[in-house]
């Protein structure tokens, strides 16, 4: 059981706060997505004939694709992979692209997820992102959405920003809860390198992000998610019961994925690898018929760091005799050890032979699982 993710490098206007590969000029997205099935082609081994059950079209901003360009990737990755009948096929979408004309012919070539970029339903947050929707766009996207027929839906949101008042972040969750939104990604707003937000603070332009706030929100967050039914799977995702993503449980879970396009990471077990982040570069390459990408094997001891990572972050927890089993009953004792401190002071639990973070220590998640590293 394996995942694809398509990474498609473009967008409309870049948002202050994001650091993710993409561009803003459309002319090379012709030539990018001629590149993609290509790729797809190159990279036909690679999965070494797993069944495919997910795919997921990230960004940049897929939405802004043809559908027909979109429909050509799909067939192609049927052709080349084994694709389950019923895989999950998520597509990235900004609330300005989604027009009922565009939602009724993505669900006609077969999209049968969507993750709309919401980020807020106030206008104020999202001019100060520099968002190209309003809001009145965000709630009609997703109402249109449902009535077309796309039950599996999820939108992002973005907490902890100065412009964004407690009552604000209240009524931004409360509106998804209304809307029947079935999957939630909520982020904290946090200051990449090299990002608008991140020049802007370092010239004084905008203030910085207030860290007390981001954890008051995600702490409001929980409990509101939680009254509302939501399981809150992984720290940043909460889905009604039998609604969490595929795509991204298979990451948190380490199964294989190939990654196709510019910047997007292929894991498979016992490497990781990730292409260049450069679309010219990119597609010269793969024209060339050479995957651009630099490559990563992994060592025992980096395979345990990430399983502490990523399984910490998740409901599931941290299995002990899974890591004896994979790891060595040594590492298995370490995480014992070291883990007493935080079940000491509550940001941790042992339940039988699982080790997870509990509430309090979900807003020390990546702190914790640092510290319980080889």
């Amino acid at each position: 059981m394996s995942g694809i993710y398509l990474h498609i490098p473009f967008c409309k206007q870049a948002c202050y706060y994001c650091n993710f590969h993409f561009s803003t000029s459309l002319t090379q997205q012709g030539a990018m997505v001629k590149s993609l099935l290509q790729e797809i082609t190159l990279q036909k081994d690679y999965l070494a004939a797993e069944p495919v059950h997910t795919i997921y079209f990230g960004g940049g901003t897929p939405s802004l694709l043809q559908v027909d360009e979109l429909t050509a990737l799909l067939e192609h990755l049927r052709a080349t992979f084994t694709v389950a009948p019923n895989a999950e096929i998520t597509l990235e979408a900004n609330p300005d692209d989604l027009t009922i004309e565009k939602l009724a012919q993505l669900k006609a070539a077969g999209i049968n997820r969507l993750s709309i970029g919401v980020q807020s339903f106030h206008e104020e947050d999202l001019t100060w992102m520099n968002r190209a929707h309003n809001s009145q766009q965000a709630l009609e996207c997703i109402r249109q959405a449902q009535e077309l027929g796309f039950h599996n839906i999820t939108i992002d949101l973005i907490y902890g920003g100065p412009t964004l008042t407690d009552e604000g972040w209240e009524q931004n969750v409360k509106q998804a809860i209304a809307l029947g939104v079935p999957h939630l990604s909520c982020y904290a707003l946090t200051v990449e390198p090299g990002t608008a937000l991140d020049h802007f603070i370092k010239k004084k332009k905008m203030a910085p992000t207030d860290a007390d706030k981001a954890a008051r929100h995600f702490e409001m967050l929980m409990q509101w998610l939680e009254d509302a039914g939501y399981e809150h799977y992984e720290i940043s995702n909460f889905a009604l019961p039998g609604w969490h993503s595929q795509h991204n449980s298979s990451y948190w879970q380490g199964r294989s994925y190939l990654g196709l396009g510019p910047s997007a990471h292929s894991f498979n077990g016992v490497s990781r690898q990730w292409n260049i982040a450069n679309n010219a570069q990119y597609i010269k390459s793969i024209t060339a018929g050479e995957v651009p990408f630099e490559i990563e094997s992994l060592t025992t001891t980096m395979r345990f760091n990430e399983y502490v990572m990523t399984s910490l972050r998740t409901a599931a927890g941290c299995n002990l005799e899974w890591v004896a089993e994979k790891f060595g009953a040594d590492q298995s004792r370490h995480l014992i050890e070291n883990s007493q401190s935080f079940i000491a002071n509550g940001r941790m639990e042992q339940i039988g032979e699982t080790l997870r973070l509990t509430k309090a220590g979900r807003l020390f998640a990546d702190g914790i699982a640092a510290d319980l590293f080889i």
